[in-house]
Order: structure tokens, then C-alpha cells, then sequence
């Protein structure tokens, strides 16, 4: 076995590979560019080795640089993470002429199937079914609006060495292929320094369902059954789920064993993903396959117990998979979810700066539940504007799909981001939705739900009780504790009284509350409320139980009340006396500024792009300029027709949110 390895990568999944190597007694080496000094996988590796600017196509993904530090550290192996270059074959022979193990699979198998147009046409020499598409390389523009047009719209515009989400643009007329295909070709070049694009049909209404396989150096190969990922935006996953609630078992298993005899027709060692889409008959069909490790791969782990990660490094040094197919049995739900640092309300934009407060919650593993986050970041740190938005992956587990998801939303419940928009508000909403946990549910699900975006959530009568019955108990805790400060005048005639206002999302109610030592009965409008906590004023999540049912609420203080964020709702509850209530029902409310003659710059990054001149002539969705940030570009369009009269930023230009582009008339 290994005595030290290198990981190649950074953030959550370097710190994932570390603690596998860590369990098995091997020592690590961690990779960091300049923006990564003070990261998280820097500080949990052995050794730590610089390798070069922030930007990833200056350090991450410069091979010599890679090499170096294999060099200077006398690592005996290499594990790529995902992204980056692990998929690159070029990074796996530079190791084999080292003499150094790649934890992954052959070169040989990387250019076979890691390259998506390669893979492809495999696939259809071995008779498995794929999507229409043009598997050649792609020139320019013009022959992407071509080819676009004799597929058929809608076109999938991907990037031949893509993943994650990156290079890849869903086209519907030939100016969003024109634009598309550009994009898609920027972005794989600066995310994977291979600019080379494919286009396939854009199959609607699919599910997205991918089989995980292993296979070592001897000719064993197994499937471990499948995971689900249909709730994804712009063709990034957000939830994966494993198993799929959608396959029976005879699907399972023809998709299992196609699997298999793919990664086994080229060669292929170390852990894999095969990707298909299926339709509603469950007929599937071969997308790609990933010649890595994937994101989701923990939901996997939680259902099989096997740690996928400690199965590649022990693939790599020679040795045979412990378990035969028949060994590999599933056990429960698990759910994932992806925590990005983006923001919702913004039309999930990429959001950077400084986590003022990460809390995420206690992780546990027993019979009946688990909780598991992988995470590459800690409070105080910074999220760069260089790299993936992704802070961490919640996973649950429960001994069947309705536990695993009522696990996730306690989990999420208790989640505490501050310093950066997050899309926890959006998961916790996803969880929530009658369509997913119906388990019927497709990848076009955030486009159908949200089609505006994501406003935040409303909640229902009931749940909106249940919360103002907690915040009056919990603002009389304040209340009494504030009359108990020593020096107050009033200190000895202050009462605090049984009767209050609360208002919340447009709604009002009275609420009563009878208070013991153990809690409080708070009748809310005629229905009475068994209030239970221990929460004390300052604490920034507040842990109770309602009528012997947990419920977790984020609050923050705000006059005369609090903001609750629940379930993907952002409330402002005011907790009142009545007569308090009666004068402020008379306070104005405060408009917002008008900028609807402004361009603004919905997140931090860098402008690439500038497609008007001042006194130019627009219309409603002409572009505008290109934000490029966490590897991806933004195309700004203007929202109603117009006249430019001042461009306040240009090419090369970073700004910060709500910075002015552009100005109107």
C-alpha cells in the first residue's frame, strides 16, 4: 500500500480524499494557489505545496506544476479529485513516465471514454442506444448554428472535455447557438484548457440517472447500483438521491450490467460513473461516462457502505475489490444536497466574500439516520470568485425515501450560512415540493416550478400559526429578560403581559400565551400551541418543539420582532403589544430606489465582454455585457427597450453586486 499520496485537487473533495487516506494510515500532500494559502485542505494535509496563481489554468491544472510538487514531495500516487485534470490523459501519462500511480483509470480508458465525442461513438459501435447528435468537432459559430439546425431545436451545446455543469448551454433559436456555442467554448477552455464542442437533441421531459461502477486490476468489475439527479439548474446538479425512485429492479440491473460491459470493453479500472438518460417508459440511454470519481459519490457510500474513495486507492496499488456483485445489496435513501454560494433571489448568481458564521449540522451515523456534509471551507474563510460556488454537500440517510427526506430538511433546517448568498432557502423549498417528494420529477423540474425564479417560499396557514405561536413565546423570553435588567426604574412594576400582535407574511394574529416551567400553551387565533425550548435571546437558531414535533427556525433580530428564515421563507414577524400594533398599522412604508433605468452588476466578477456603445439603440433581451464568475459566464440583457447614454465599467473591470454597468433612457 501507499505510505503518501498527492491530492490534485482542491476544496471539499481534497479534503474528502484526505480523510479516507487518513482512516488507511497514508500520509498527503496538499496542492494550493495563491487564493487556496489559507484553505481548509491545506490545513488538514500533511504537507502543503504551493503551485501558482488563483486562476486554475495558471496552478490547478498546469500539469508541470502538478509534477513539480509530486517531485518535491516523493508522493508514490496521485488522486485527481474531479474536474481539473482528472479526467486528462495527458496528467496520467506524465505520472506513468514519473513511475508514479494515477489513482484512477488507464490512459487508455481516459481517452476512450473520457472524451465525450470518443465515448459516443463507442457506444453506438457497441449497439447501445445514445442521443441524436453530431459527434464531429465543431469550427465556429456558424457551423454550431448549422448543425443546430439540422439536429433540430432544442440543442444541447456541450464541451467535449466538460463536467460540473461547465461548457454546456441548452440552445433553442440559432442566436442562442451562436451565443451558446462561444460561451460553451470560453468556459471549456478556461475550466479544462480544451476548447473542443459537441452538440446533441436536448431530449425533454428525461430523468437523469447515472450507475456507479468499480473495477480493479484483475478483471473484476461491479455496478453499485444507481443514483438519481433530475433537480439540476443550467445542467449543474443540486439533489441527487440514490436510489432512483423511478427504476425497478429489472431496469436496475439491464442498466447495471450495460454498465459494466462498457467499463470492461475498454479497459477501465478504478471507480467510474456511466450517465443515461431514460424516458418515461424506462427506456434508457448512454449520455457519457466519467472516468472519475463523481460529486454525489457519498449517497452512493451511504447506501452500499462501501467507501469508494479507499476502493480507488486500493485499486491503484494492485489490489482486488473485496465484494462480488452479489454482495453489493442497497440499504435505505440517501439524499444530497449541493450548498452553493450563490444566490437564489438573484437568479442564483454566484455570490463571494467572507463567511461571517458556517454552523453546519452535528454529523451523525446510526441504524436508524445519518447526517453527513462534506465541506472544503470553515467560518472566517473566504469563498473566491476563481473556482466552483460549491461550499459543501449535505447528505442524509434513512431506511427508506420519506425519512432520508425528512432527515435533509431538519439538516437544512439547521444549517447556519452568513457572510454570502447561499441556496439553502431554495433546498430547503425543493424538499418541501409535493413533485419531488412524489418522486416524480424530471430535469426540467426547476425550469417548470420556477420559471420567474426563485421568489422564496409561502407558506401555508397552518405552518404560519405554528411559527407565530414559537415567536411569541420566544419574544416574551425576551421581554422578561429585559425587564430583569439591573438599573431599570420600572424594574419592580414591569409586568409582561399574555397578550400579543404577531405579524408575518402579510398576515395577522393574536396570540396568548400561558406560561409554565417547562414551556408555554400558546393559543393562536382559537387553536392553542404546546410551545417547548430552551432558546435564549442572541442565539441565531432556535430549537423547539410545537406540539411534540420538532421545528428549527433561523432568526435574527429586527425591531419589535424578528427574521425567520423556514422551509425556504424569509420572514419579518413582528411581535407586538396590541396597541403597539395599532400604531404602527400607521407608520408609512418605505419605497426602494428606482433602477430601472440601470444596469447593475448582479454578482462580483470580471466584465469579458461589452456589446454596446454608448447612444446605442437596445431592445428588451439584447445582450448586453458578459460577467464571468466561478468559471462561468454571465450574458447581462437588457430588460426593456432603451437608450444606452453611459457605460460606467469595461473589459478587464471587476465589480462588486449592485455596481452601475450601464445607464438609460
Amino acid at each position: 500500500m501507499f505510505k503518501k499520496i498527492l491530492i490534485a485537487n482542491r476544496g471539499e473533495i481534497a479534503c474528502r480524499v484526505i480523510k479516507s487516506a487518513r482512516r488507511m494510515g497514508i500520509k498527503t500532500v496538499a496542492v494550493f494557489s495563491d487564493a487556496d494559502r489559507n484553505a481548509l485542505h491545506v490545513r488538514m494535509a500533511d504537507e502543503a505545496i504551493h503551485i501558482g496563481p488563483a486562476p486554475a489554468n495558471q496552478s490547478y491544472i498546469v500539469i508541470d506544476r502538478i509534477m513539480e510538487a509530486v517531485r518535491q514531495s516523493g508522493a508514490e500516487a496521485v488522486h485527481p479529485g474531479y474536474g481539473f485534470l482528472s479526467e486528462n490523459s495527458k496528467f496520467a501519462e506524465a505520472l506513468e513516465a514519473e513511475g508514479v500511480a494515477f489513482i484512477g483509470p488507464p490512459k487508455g480508458a481516459i481517452e476512450a471514454m473520457g472524451d465525450k465525442i470518443t465515448s459516443k461513438k463507442i457506444a453506438q459501435e457497441a449497439d447501445v442506444s445514445t442521443v441524436p447528435g453530431y459527434m464531429g468537432l465543431i469550427a465556429d459559430a456558424d457551423e454550431a448554428v448549422k448543425i443546430s439546425g439540422e439536429i433540430g431545436y432544442p440543442v444541447m451545446i456541450k464541451a467535449s472535455a466538460g463536467g460540473g455543469g461547465k461548457g454546456m448551454r441548452i440552445a433553442w433559436t440559432d442566436d442562442e447557438a451562436r451565443e451558446g456555442f462561444q460561451s460553451s467554448k470560453n468556459e471549456a477552455a478556461s475550466s479544462f484548457g480544451d476548447d473542443r464542442i459537441f452538440i446533441e437533441k436536448f431530449v425533454t421531459q428525461p430523468r437523469h440517472i447515472e450507475i456507479q461502477v468499480l473495477a480493479d486490476q484483475h478483471g473484476n468489475a461491479v455496478y453499485l447500483h444507481e443514483r438519481e439527479c433530475s433537480i439540476q439548474r443550467r445542467n449543474q446538479k443540486v439533489i441527487e438521491e440514490a436510489p432512483s425512485p423511478f427504476l425497478d429492479a429489472a431496469t436496475r440491473k439491464a442498466m447495471g450490467e450495460q454498465s459494466v460491459a462498457l467499463a470492461q470493453a475498454v479497459g477501465y479500472t478504478s471507480a467510474g460513473t456511466v450517465e443515461f438518460i431514460v424516458d418515461g417508459e424506462r427506456n434508457f440511454y448512454f449520455l457519457e461516462m466519467n472516468t472519475r470519481l463523481q460529486v454525489e459519490h457519498p449517497v452512493t457510500e451511504l447506501i452500499t457502505g462501501v467507501d469508494l474513495v479507499e476502493q480507488m486507492i486500493r485499486v491503484a496499488a494492485g489490489e482486488k475489490l473485496p465484494f462480488a456483485q452479489d454482495d453489493l445489496k442497497i440499504n435505505g435513501w440517501a439524499m444530497e444536497s449541493r450548498l452553493y454560494a450563490e444566490d437564489p433571489y438573484r437568479g442564483f448568481l454566484p455570490s463571494i466574500g467572507r463567511l461571517t458564521r458556517y454552523r453546519p449540522p452535528e454529523e451523525v451515523h446510526d441504524d436508524t439516520h445519518a447526517v453527513r456534509n462534506d465541506t472544503g471551507v470553515y467560518e472566517g474563510g473566504e469563498i473566491s470568485m476563481y473556482y466552483d460556488p460549491m461550499i459543501a454537500k449535505l447528505c442524509t440517510w434513512g431506511p427508506d425515501r420519506a425519512a432520508a427526506i425528512e432527515e435533509m430538511r431538519l439538516a437544512l433546517d439547521a444549517f447556519e450560512v452568513e457572510g454570502i448568498g447561499h441556496n439553502l432557502p431554495f433546498l430547503a423549498a425543493v424538499y418541501d415540493h409535493e413533485k419531488f417528494t412524489s418522486g416524480n420529477m424530471t430535469t426540467a423540474f426547476i425550469e417548470e416550478e420556477y420559471p420567474d425564479g426563485f421568489e422564496g417560499v409561502t407558506l401555508e396557514a397552518s405552518t404560519l400559526k405554528r411559527i407565530a405561536a414559537a415567536c411569541a413565546a420566544m419574544h416574551r423570553v425576551g421581554e422578561i429578560r429585559r425587564s430583569r435588567i439591573s438599573g431599570r426604574m420600572d424594574n419592580h412594576e414591569r409586568v409582561v403581559g399574555a397578550e400579543w400582535d404577531v405579524a408575518l407574511q402579510g398576515d395577522r394574529f393574536t396570540a396568548l400565551i400561558e406560561a409554565d416551567r417547562s414551556g408555554a400553551d400558546v393559543t393562536v387565533d382559537g387553536t392553542t400551541f404546546r410551545v417547548e425550548s430552551d432558546w435564549r435571546p442572541g442565539q441565531p437558531v432556535a430549537h423547539l418543539v410545537v406540539d411534540g414535533a420538532p421545528l428549527v427556525l433561523k432568526v435574527g433580530k429586527v425591531p419589535s420582532g424578528f427574521r425567520v428564515r423556514y422551509r425556504g421563507a424569509d420572514l419579518k414577524v413582528h411581535v407586538r403589544t396590541p396597541r403597539q400594533a395599532e400604531l404602527a398599522a400607521l407608520m408609512p412604508e418605505k419605497l426602494a430606489p428606482d433602477t430601472s433605468k440601470l444596469l447593475l452588476c448582479p454578482m462580483p466578477g470580471l466584465i469579458v465582454k461589452v456589446n454596446v456603445q454608448e447612444g446605442d439603440a437596445v431592445q428588451e433581451g439584447q445582450s448586453l455585457c458578459t460577467v464571468e464568475a466561478m468559471k462561468m459566464e454571465n450574458i447581462l440583457r437588457a430588460e426593456r427597450a432603451g437608450t444606452v447614454t453611459k457605460i460606467n465599467a469595461g473589459v478587464g473591470d471587476s465589480l462588486a453586486v449592485d455596481d452601475v454597468i450601464m445607464e438609460f433612457e
